[in-house]
C-alpha cells in the first residue's frame, strides 16, 4: 500500500457515511446489506463485513435483531458550559445554566466515604489509601440522562466540617470555591484535561449508547495556593454534546 491510500474496508466505510452525512441514506434506512456491498464495491464479504463495523463503531449505524443494520438518528449537539466564571450566588456553571425553565436540567447525587486510589491520590496529592469524600452525580437534561461525574474530596481538608457533605449542610449544592472559601480554603486555580475514550459499559447504559461509543472525559482539579482540594471526572457522550469553555481574560 503507498502512502496515503487508505485500505478497502475504510474506502467502502468512507462512501457509506458520506452517503449517511449528506442524506442519501438517512435515519432509520436499512444499510445496505453485506452481499449488496459486496457487489456494489466489488470487495470481499470479509471488507464488507469489516466497513460495517467502522460505521457501528463510529455510531452511525445501529443493529436491530433479527432485522438487520439501520442508520442511527443524528442528535444535534448541545453545549455543556465550562466556565471560569462564578455567577452571583455561587451556582455552578451547569446549575446556572440548567436552572433555566426551558433546559428542565435535574440532577441526583450520592456521597460515600472511601480510600483513595493510587490515580486520584496522585491527584490529590496525598498518599494511597488516605479518606476521601467520594461523590457520584447524574445529570438529566428534560429527563434524559446527559453527563455523569465523580469527584473526590481529601477529608484531610474537610473532614469534621460543615461542607463535609457537598450536597448537604448549609452549602448543600453550592460549587467547589464558595464550599471551601466556607472553611478558609481560598481556591485560586482550577486545571482540566480533556481527552476522548469508548464508554465503559456501565457509563453506557446509564448514558444510553452502545459499545463502542466515544464519550469525552473532563479530569477537573480545584487548587488552593498550589494544594489540590478537589477532583473529578466529568463523563458526556461526544455525540450529543460538546464542551463549551468561557475563559475570563486578564
Amino acid at each position: 500500500m503507498t502512502f496515503g491510500e487508505q485500505p478497502a474496508y475504510l474506502r467502502v466505510a468512507g462512501d457509506l457515511r458520506k452517503k449517511i452525512v449528506d442524506g442519501s441514506l438517512p435515519p432509520h434506512t436499512r444499510l445496505p446489506s453485506q452481499a449488496r456491498i459486496r457487489e456494489e464495491y466489488g470487495v470481499s464479504d470479509t471488507v464488507a463485513l469489516e466497513a460495517r463495523k467502522v460505521l457501528m463503531a463510529e455510531g452511525l449505524v445501529e443493529g436491530r435483531s433479527g432485522s438487520g443494520t439501520y442508520v442511527r438518528e443524528r442528535p444535534v449537539p448541545r453545549r455543556v458550559a465550562r466556565s471560569g466564571y462564578r455567577p452571583a450566588g455561587g451556582a455552578t456553571p451547569f446549575r446556572q445554566e440548567q436552572s433555566d425553565a426551558a433546559v428542565r436540567g435535574t440532577w441526583e447525587s450520592r456521597s460515600e466515604q472511601a480510600e483513595a486510589g493510587a490515580a486520584v491520590a496522585e491527584r490529590l496529592a496525598i498518599q494511597a489509601g488516605d479518606r476521601v469524600m467520594r461523590t457520584r452525580y447524574l445529570f438529566r437534561e428534560g429527563g434524559e440522562p446527559m453527563m455523569l461525574s465523580t469527584s473526590w474530596e481529601p477529608l484531610v481538608v474537610t473532614g469534621r466540617t460543615p461542607v463535609m457533605l457537598p450536597e448537604e449542610g448549609p452549602l448543600g449544592g453550592m460549587g467547589v470555591v464558595e464550599r471551601m472559601r466556607a472553611i478558609d480554603v481560598i481556591v485560586d486555580n482550577v486545571t482540566e484535561e480533556v481527552g476522548a475514550r469508548p464508554g465503559l459499559a456501565e457509563e453506557l447504559h446509564v448514558l444510553g449508547g452502545v459499545p463502542g461509543h466515544v464519550v469525552l472525559v473532563i479530569q477537573r482539579t480545584y487548587f488552593a495556593s498550589g494544594r489540590p482540594v478537589e477532583t473529578a471526572d466529568v463523563v458526556i457522550p461526544a455525540d450529543r454534546y460538546r464542551a463549551a469553555y468561557h475563559l475570563p481574560v486578564r
